[in-house]
């Protein structure tokens, strides 16, 4: 389950900005894949999003923001932000664009041979 009113949003924000994505069921949420790589998702209620190891120390000093753990340990340039750090639209379009920054360096996952 994930929050769809997140995820209109999200769709609004990245539609507004002509990016070219699409979403993705994964991880028990929705992925929004910008050239065929993971941008920003959503977990349950909380925005889950790639950022990037350089700004990383300085996200997690944020109101809302916390480490993003699936294995028991964070996963460095990975954040979760909780719903009412990103009620304001302004703040939503902030962790979106810290998400689009990184995504032209981010790497692609491998794609699984058939």
């Amino acid at each position: 389950m994930y929050n769809e009113h997140l995820e209109e949003r999200i769709r609004h924000i990245l539609n507004q900005k002509k990016i070219s994505y699409h979403a993705k069921k994964m991880m028990g949420g929705l992925t929004f894949m910008v050239d065929d790589k993971m941008c920003i998702g959503i977990v349950n209620d909380e925005l889950m999003t790639r950022i990037g190891p350089d700004v990383y120390p300085q996200a997690l000093k944020k109101k809302g923001c916390k480490e993003m753990m699936f294995t028991g340990k964070p996963m460095e340039g990975y954040v979760f932000v909780e719903p009412h750090a990103i009620d304001m639209e302004e703040d939503l379009e902030y962790w979106v664009q810290l998400c689009l920054d990184f995504n032209p360096l981010a790497k692609s996952s491998k794609k699984k041979k058939k």
